[in-house]
């Protein structure tokens, strides 16, 4: 049984990982696009290249909008603490 919620929190790390991981390729792509094709001199580039990551921490998603999230798309829900 141990076994069994030992692999359902892996997996859902792996989910949790996997959310991070888009959300900050999501952020790369946004800084690429505003740097390349709207920023038109050396002051709007630097601009373009702090202010969408800096954005982007301080409108992290919380735990409770990802766990919706990765429910919502994978049906698994937040394994619960038995400690």
């Amino acid at each position: 049984m141990n076994d069994v919620t030992n692999n359902q929190d892996k997996k859902y790390q792996s989910y949790i990982k996997k959310a991070w991981l888009i959300y900050a390729l999501l952020t790369i792509v946004l800084i690429v696009i505003l740097v390349l094709f709207v920023a038109s001199d050396n002051e709007e580039r630097f601009f373009f290249t702090i202010m969408p990551a800096a954005a982007a921490y301080v409108l992290r998603p919380t735990n409770r909008y990802l766990d919706k999230l990765i429910f919502k798309f994978t049906g698994m829900s937040r394994p619960t603490e038995n400690d």
